[in-house]
């Protein structure tokens, strides 16, 4: 057996191939992998440096790891050859032995994986969460037993590469252009992620937002049975809030689930996911009880809306898991005013364009950051002033001069973090950083001054 990537998921895909008896080669393009000696105390073979064809091209079976795109000559030459080619979460989906709550979307798929996981959990199921977010499935295997229920965030990469992966219940919460520096158009990404229903049949679910109206044509085919959510509240059947209160409606009936007043959730767009994991965990059968009592005191997580401080009337958020332009919207909209956002990293595709409006209802300024500040400024000048920053210090400190004195300070990147840091988190974690940095010269300062 082949594995191809040595990070997160390739580690866990050779682990569980080795303890199901295999002997198994994982290759890896960089020259050092940090797992190197766990894998080789396993017994797994390591190629480092290059994909050889001829290891591919002799393999049982090849798993990909969702950052390795299939289009590669040598896997395309692998398959041609008659090489079975599967991605890692295909390849745990066929071991695990409970249900599987799979959650795809553009925007939104951790906070409602969590969400649901938080609510079952406290119904009292006994719940894994991971995949895409957290513990790959792979590494779930042994954990695994009829009675779990593994909710698992899915992106398109892992999706793409599936061909039995049948979930119980599949969300899909909306599209909008992103990783088109992988799918060539946004109806191949799209086709990626409607993988999530290929395999159901009319014993599972599909819960589909009936908001965006591209989900809904793609989520058509499905031959799950069919379960809407809403937020605009526009649907007679399925899951809307309706007043104070998110409801599930039933023709004319209407059955209570939660308060809003349990949601402390920022932003309209978070009311979405968690209109979504609360229609995923009531058909997984939580009571509305578990539902408030998981969403009462979740305030979200990591790198997602997260506030990180203020100085002053001066706010600092952290949304470095915005790294879509449309994310980046639905971040910008949280806000009434005062918004000074830093935006820019590398390009992934979309259209930067589109925050134009929001920027221009209520943006102070953008902060242009990364390879991608030169697209930023082209399509942002003339709506909001633009500042360039050379590293996020300097980020940090021209943002919080432009929102003096009450502005709003929002890391909203709508780009991958690639080009400074090695994924979205150590971005944000610089970002905190340097608020705390430059909260303490803030404070210093003013102590000076008052002596």
């Amino acid at each position: 057996m082949v594995v191809v990537g040595a990070a997160r998921s390739g580690v866990a895909a050779a682990e569980l191939l080795v303890a199901r008896g295999a002997i198994v080669t994982v290759l890896d393009l960089r020259p050092a992998v940090d797992a190197a000696d766990r894998l080789t105390h396993r017994g797994v073979a390591l190629e480092l440096g290059a994909h050889r064809l001829e290891t591919l091209a002799a393999a049982e079976l090849i798993v990909t790891s969702p950052g390795v795109p299939l289009e590669q000559p040598v896997l395309q030459a692998a398959r041609v050859r008659g090489v079975d080619i599967i991605g890692e979460l295909e390849l745990a989906s066929r071991w695990i032995q409970g249900r599987v709550i799979a959650i795809t979307g553009t925007k939104g798929k951790s906070t409602t994986a969590t969400l649901v996981g938080r609510i079952l959990d406290a119904a009292g199921r006994r719940v894994l969460v991971g995949g895409n977010i957290g513990v790959p499935l792979s590494a779930q295997v042994a954990a695994s037993t009829p009675e779990t229920v593994h909710v698992v965030e899915t992106s398109s990469f892992q999706l793409e590469a599936t061909t039995t992966f049948r979930p119980w219940i599949a969300v899909w919460l909306n599209i909008a252009a992103d990783h088109l520096d992988r799918h060539p158009t946004l109806e191949a990404y799209a086709s990626a992620k409607a993988r999530i229903f290929a395999n159901q049949t009319r014993e599972d679910w599909a819960v589909v937002n009936a908001d965006d109206a591209r989900v809904v044509a793609f989520a058509a085919p499905a031959a799950a049975r069919h379960v809407d959510f809403a937020l605009s509240g526009h649907i007679a059947n399925g899951f809307v809030v309706d007043g104070a209160w998110i409801v599930r409606r039933t023709g004319t009936v209407i059955d209570r689930l939660c308060p809003l007043t349990a949601v402390e959730l920022p932003g309209r767009h978070m009311q979405s996911n968690v209109l979504a994991a609360a229609a995923a965990a009531s058909i997984a059968g939580a009571a509305p009880e578990a539902i408030t009592e998981a969403l009462r005191g979740f305030h979200g997580l990591e790198h997602v809306m997260e506030p990180v401080g203020r100085i002053g009337c001066v706010r600092f958020v952290n949304d470095s898991k915005a790294t879509n332009v449309e994310a980046a919207r639905r971040s910008i909209e949280s806000f009434a005013d005062g918004v000074v956002a830093i935006v820019g990293g590398r390009f992934k595709g979309g259209d930067l364009r589109e925050l134009r409006a929001p920027l221009s209802d209520r943006g102070k300024a953008v902060v242009a950051v990364g390879e991608a500040a030169p697209l930023v400024r082209d399509a942002l000048a003339d709506a909001v002033p633009i500042i360039d920053a050379r590293s996020m210090r300097e980020a940090v400190e021209v943002a919080y001069a432009a929102a003096v004195p009450d502005g709003v300070v929002l890391l909203a990147p709508a780009c991958a973090s690639f080009d400074w840091f090695r994924d979205y988190a150590e971005r944000g974690q610089a970002f905190k950083e340097e608020v705390a940095r430059l909260t303490r010269k803030t404070r210093l300062k003013d102590t000076e001054s008052t002596k």
